[in-house]
């Protein structure tokens, strides 16, 4: 048998050396040196995947025109946000990247999610816990599923002579960190050792057409850890977030080659593991008893669900000479925009004043159409009026002041008046983009900045 080939390689130019280096002697950058396979071993238990599928999958180039296009075969779960998140189930042959924050609950949402499959039989790789760890989380979460497996390994070697012999139809991996192939000398964890395992399950997935879900961990800075080329190479990338401290969690879509990037699911960390949470609008606006100001509900889209989301601000007078301007959940940038544009049309002084922005729920919202509810909050800070009961706002902001239309407006009226909105503020340019009486709720169509103002004080 041939022996497994190595070589260092520079992430930063790709000068080849045959040892490790600290400094690349062609473009002198430091520590930029990984290991990498160039020839591997041809060993009786390197990973071929023919028996498992009953033949080869044979390489050759086809005509475009010759390829019949039909919707993928999904596997639905029970958990109905995940099924969203992914564009409708999972896929068989994907590979799928989730990442968050230790502690956020990965291990819990993917072990509930396996114990509740029914008629899919699930292999549960772990190389951070015990079987008797696990089993004590699967007996929290009160559910059972009768073709669940335990594994606890991390040589990628022995893992895969397991998953051939027990042929599971969907493999949970905790954590891609924690693995180790035999190819690579390197301790686990690190770029080479990450690279090299993910390819080994991405090539299993696309050879046996098993679905795969990778587990991976987060830097300080809250990047997945391990190289960029990761998230290419996996076909779904989600992020779990959240405070850890607060029960709500979010799993977003960065990358998915199976459905929208811009979905979301929201669950709710109960003592029996992750709820999801079916009408998130009701938690993220807050029922006071009292009016207060700098308080504004904002009809914004996350995919293809509506959200109504309350924007809090707060404008105190100004202490030192640099005015304060803080967000949360928010585009700083995009704050300082409006507040000029509110400086500059309407005339308010917001240069000698601090301005605090919040987003309630721990959301980050991204959508343009919170622009209108942002104002508004500043406003009625500004103010010191708290705005009327049951009014919303949606619309983007321009630079000339003016309240330009925003997209699928009919989705967000509907949300605000199934919540119980009476009022809902909209561009007027977006008249012809719905049929007024349709709707139950009263719809102030506004141009200008100033005719918000006049509406509200």
């Amino acid at each position: 048998m041939s022996k497994v080939k190595t070589a260092y390689f520079c992430s930063s130019c790709g000068y080849e050396s045959a040892k490790w280096l600290g400094k690349c002697p062609s473009c002198n950058s430091w520590n930029t040196f990984v290991e990498e396979v160039i020839t591997k071993g041809t060993e009786k238990n390197d990973n071929d995947w023919k028996d498992y599928t009953g033949g080869k999958r044979t390489s050759k180039t086809i005509l475009l025109n010759n390829v019949s296009a039909k919707e993928e075969d999904r596997i639905l779960t029970t958990d109905t946000e995940l099924n969203r998140v992914l564009g409708g189930g999972i896929v068989p042959g994907s590979i799928v990247l989730v990442a968050g924050e230790p502690g956020i609950g990965k291990s819990t949402l993917f072990l509930q999610i396996g114990l509740h499959l029914k008629n899919i039989s699930t292999l549960y790789i772990s190389g951070e816990e015990s079987e008797q760890q696990i089993k004590m989380r699967a007996d929290r979460l009160k559910s059972s599923n009768h073709d669940f497996y335990l594994l606890t390994e991390t040589n990628t070697n022995v893992l895969f002579q397991e998953i051939k012999k027990l042929r599971p139809q969907l493999v949970i991996v905790d954590s891609i960190q924690t693995l180790q192939s035999n190819f690579i000398e390197s301790s686990p964890g690190s770029v080479s050792q990450i690279r090299e395992c993910a390819a080994e399950f991405q090539r299993f997935a696309k050879e046996t057409n098993t679905p795969v879900f990778l587990i991976g961990h987060i830097t300080k800075d809250g990047s997945i850890a391990g190289p960029k080329i990761l998230e290419h190479m996996v076909d779904t990338v989600l992020q779990f977030e959240g405070d850890r401290h607060y029960a709500y969690r979010i799993l977003r879509t960065i990358k998915n080659r199976f459905g929208s990037t811009a979905e979301l699911g929201i669950y709710e960390m109960t003592g029996d593991g992750m709820r999801s949470v079916t009408n998130p609008s009701e938690i993220l606006i807050t029922q006071k008893e009292e009016q207060l100001s700098g308080s504004a509900i904002a009809a914004t889209l996350e995919g293809i669900r509506p959200l109504l989301i309350e924007v809090q601000a707060l404008v105190t007078q100004s202490v030192y000479g640099t005015p304060q301007r803080t967000v949360s959940g928010f585009d700083l940038r995009r704050l300082q925009l409006l507040l000029a544009v509110l400086e500059k049309r309407g005339g308010f002084h917001f240069g000698i004043k601090d301005v605090f922005v919040n987003i309630a729920g721990g959301l980050k919202v991204e959508d343009p159409s919170i622009d209108l509810s942002v104002i508004c909050a500043l406003l009625s800070s500004f103010e010191d009026v708290p705005l009327p009961q049951k009014i919303c706002f949606t619309g983007e902001v321009g630079l000339n002041g003016e309240i330009r239309a925003v997209n699928r407006i009919e989705q967000r009226i509907a949300e605000a008046e199934k919540l119980g909105f009476e009022k809902i503020v909209v561009s007027k340019y977006n008249k012809k983009g719905f049929d007024k009486l349709k709707f139950g709720i009263q719809v102030l169509p506004v141009g200008e900045v100033q005719e918000v103002y006049r509406i509200l004080f």
